[in-house]
């Protein structure tokens, strides 16, 4: 099991467009495609205008296989520009692969 870290910087003002857009938009489209999202963090303490989530992955190939054709869908690349028609969400986005250690809690 892999799990995927991300953390999107958005534009200043932007995080409330942003929730709203994963709870309205990208969160039913994952599930079509069976991306399975782990959790998902604002920040108490801290960047107050980042969104942090966590994917959940059997493998880098099943990955390889559902984030792409989720990013390709129509109604996906259509949503999102409407929700950006005033200008992008957000500004800069960190990645990481995470491989649970022998001794991980959550595996």
């Amino acid at each position: 099991m892999l799990h995927e870290l991300r953390i999107y910087e958005t534009v200043p003002g932007m995080l409330p467009a942003l929730n709203q857009r994963f709870a309205n938009v990208t969160l039913p489209l994952w599930k079509k495609y069976g991306i399975r999202p782990v959790a998902f963090w604002t920040e108490d303490v801290g960047t107050s205008n980042r969104l942090v989530y966590l994917l959940e992955w059997e493998s880098l190939a099943e990955r390889e296989q559902k984030f792409p054709a989720f990013q390709a869908d129509p109604e996906w690349q259509r949503k999102r520009a409407e929700s950006e028609k005033d200008g992008p969400l957000v500004a800069r986005i960190e990645n990481r692969i995470l491989r649970p250690t022998p001794y991980s809690p959550l595996r």
